[in-house]
């Protein structure tokens, strides 16, 4: 007969198992926060801002024409900051040991929608590379476009600091590690309570032998009951000599 479990014998069943499912969901924790501690490649990020808008006196006003020009030029400028043109320069600069192809997968260019700002943010395992690297693509860029482009309209609006740990996520890593530590100590107990062929209750019988059960004989222990009967035997003499005196 096909074995059933209900709700209640579901959480009898999690109560029985659960020291086991806290021991594996804290196996599984421990040696993801381990593992991703000591052993993964830490990876940190910094991030410099530069704006795309031309230098204005005080007397000068900005129109809506140069400023729709200075947004269509972003698309443009992101694509020439991380061109080898900029990146060789940056390389020699920092003195690094990768080509600009290498440089190029480090280095990622982003801004807002219809925003003048542009974010150059550098990933690198040491922090304080990528604060530099981040700072060099954007005083190298902000040099060579003059020349580049024949124009003048892009300032530093803010320096990269030193960077920070962005890989790997310990604390993602290791939440993700204590879901599937349960999911395996629930999946254990099932299994182990599946395997356990023993009878310990009458509807296991039923359910091995698919036939009901007639009565039950309990366990008799006969030692214990001569000691309930000499103790009983010995409080009536006692009352009967104490009835006597």
């Amino acid at each position: 007969m096909e074995k059933t479990i209900n709700i209640e014998e579901l959480f009898q069943l999690f109560k029985k198992r659960l020291l086991l499912v806290i021991i594996v969901m804290a196996i599984f924790t421990a040696t993801t926060g381990i593992f991703s501690y000591f052993f993964l490649t830490k990876v940190y990020q910094s991030s410099t801002q530069i704006l795309v808008n031309q230098t204005k006196s005080e007397n000068e006003v900005y129109s809506p024409n140069e400023v729709q020009t200075n947004l269509q030029l972003i698309g443009t400028y992101s694509i020439i900051i991380k061109s080898p043109t900029i990146l060789d320069k940056v390389i020699k600069k920092e003195n690094l040991e990768m080509t600009s192809g290498e440089l190029n997968k480090l280095i990622s260019v982003s801004n807002a929608q219809g925003s003048q700002v542009v974010n150059i943010t550098v990933l690198n395992e040491n922090p304080e590379k990528s604060k530099s690297i981040a700072n060099a693509v954007a005083s190298t860029f902000q040099n060579e476009i003059k020349s580049i482009m024949n124009v003048d309209n892009v300032s530093i609006l803010t320096k990269a600091e030193l960077g920070s740990l962005t890989k790997p996520n310990l604390i993602l890593n290791m939440t993700v590690a204590l879901v599937v530590g349960l999911m395996v100590g629930v999946g254990i107990a099932f299994l182990l309570e599946y395997l356990d062929k023993t009878i310990k209750k009458e509807k296991d019988i039923e359910e091995q032998i698919d036939l009901p059960v007639l009565g039950a004989v309990n366990i008799i222990n006969m030692e214990r009951n001569r000691e309930k009967r000499g103790n009983k035997l010995h409080i009536s003499e006692t009352r009967g000599d104490s009835f006597g005196s």
